[in-house]
């Protein structure tokens, strides 16, 4: 006889805690096999395939497209048979953070739905005399549930920290997830409205917010010009990046220095590589050789801070980011190891991550990690910025746009090529020093490439 397993939407890693819904890739009375892709999702860093554990009959889905679930929600049901479960029970090899595959079917946790979860979840789409002969049978006492533990439902580590460290209590708040379930935006809501309040406190009052949008009531309009805006949810990519950066402004004391360099020589510079023959070599690059070459030298700000431990953490190691726009909005893909790699290495790892950004292929895996991020915002045509630090990284060099102006140069008044580069550093990892003698290396190398030789 078959039995009918519910396979929930997994943690996807980097503590993301919901994932959208973009394309279902299997359909109701579908025969699947152990980790074939049923779903295409779209979490706050990456386009994601999710393979399923389970080898059998799909009998419901949940979830529309478009449908943004939390991390526990159930995605499908599929009814096993006796073939079938034997091949599950010997586990997938694909195994997803935060759900072993290698647990027999009768050791899965199984809990028994509420009206609350089933209407988060949406309705199991289910046709054909058997997916509903099975649903009835089996399954419609495990479909759209959430396992939940004592006073404070959290299922992800994220929430538990970030309420932690904020002083937030999560009994005391009212979870807008399925089942009640708190989510990262409860905790950051009630921080928000902590600080609204002008508390002080450590420990965060008793508040319940961020209730389901649905049953939130309008804001009340200030005039009828704000009645007639357009609201736009901060979700997916660009919530993420809310989030990030607000998180930035919060936690890192940062402050910014900036100097103009004569880029003449690089550009030069980099015009006889590529004329050399063999593959060209992008600026990006060359200015990636050179920032991995200043950390060598000022590797106070390849670090991070333990708040916790009230430590600076100083790595041996430069996993470079940088910022890319996409039609999915500003993501930051991270080049592993950038200390080791040539000026040709970077180019092509630069140029792979990039069309995987714009194709929005990019995995978690490839997004996070970064200990220090170039931001070449002259592609933009400004001459300047004041970029917000990646938290946790503790500095972030900016490039502007690159065009002749008049410049004295060996005492003479002359067109030459100028960038402006501006630093943003954690003023708790070093001072004014430390990060004007790294953005001044940084200038040395961009006016005379030679600079740079000498360090290698």
């Amino acid at each position: 006889m078959a039995q009918v397993l519910e396979f929930k939407l997994p943690d996807l890693g980097e503590g993301l805690t919901e994932a959208e819904i973009v394309r279902w890739l299997v359909q109701v009375g579908d025969v699947v096999a152990v980790d074939q892709p049923v779903v295409e999702v779209e979490t706050a860093k990456a386009m994601v395939e999710v393979p399923c554990p389970y080898g059998g009959v799909v009998t419901a889905r949940f979830g529309e497209e478009g449908t943004e679930l939390p991390v526990g929600a159930p995605l499908l049901t599929v009814a096993v048979g006796e073939p079938a479960a034997h091949t599950e029970s010997q586990g997938s090899g694909n195994v997803l953070v935060g759900y072993g595959t290698s647990e027999t079917p009768a050791r899965r946790r199984r809990v028994r739905p509420t009206p609350a979860a089933a209407s988060q979840a949406g309705r199991p789409e289910g046709t054909g005399a058997f997916a509903g002969a099975a649903l009835d049978g089996v399954a419609h006492a495990r479909v759209g549930a959430l396992h939940t533990e004592g006073p404070a439902p959290v299922i992800s580590p994220l929430v538990r920290r970030l309420a932690r460290e904020g002083g937030v209590d999560l009994r005391q708040l009212a979870g807008s997830g399925p089942d009640g379930l708190i989510l990262r935006a409860d905790v950051e809501d009630a921080l928000r409205t902590r600080a609204a309040l002008g508390s002080r406190t450590a420990e965060a009052p008793a508040i319940t917010t961020h209730r389901p949008a649905a049953a939130r009531p309008a804001p009340a309009a200030a005039s009828g010009v704000r009645d007639a805006g357009i609201r736009i949810p901060l979700k997916g990519v660009r919530g993420a990046v809310a989030d990030k950066l607000s998180r930035s402004r919060r936690e890192i004391p940062d402050a910014t220095c900036w100097v103009d360099a004569d880029a003449t020589e690089l550009m030069r510079a980099r015009a006889a590589m590529n004329t050399a023959g063999g593959p060209k070599i992008a600026l990006l690059a060359l200015l990636a050789r050179i920032c991995t070459a200043a950390l060598a030298r000022f590797p106070e700000l390849n670090s991070y801070v333990d708040a916790e431990a009230r430590e600076v953490v100083q790595l041996d190691h430069v996993h470079l980011g940088f910022a890319a726009q996409t039609e999915r909005g500003l993501v930051v893909p991270v080049v592993r190891d950038a200390h080791a790699r040539d000026a040709e290495s970077l180019t092509g790892e630069f140029a792979r991550l990039t069309e995987a950004a714009r194709a929005g292929k990019l995995t978690p895996g490839e997004l996070t990690g970064g200990t220090f991020t170039l931001n070449n915002y002259g592609v933009f045509g400004v001459d300047g910025s004041t970029p917000i630090i990646n938290h946790p990284e503790a500095a972030m060099l900016g490039v502007g746009r690159i065009v002749p102006k008049p410049w004295v140069h060996e005492g003479e008044l002359a067109v030459r090529q100028v960038v402006q580069l501006s630093l943003t550093f954690d003023h708790r990892v070093c001072d004014g020093g430390t990060a004007g003698g790294f953005l001044r290396y940084v200038a040395d190398c961009v006016e005379q490439p030679a600079v740079l030789l000498r360090t290698l």
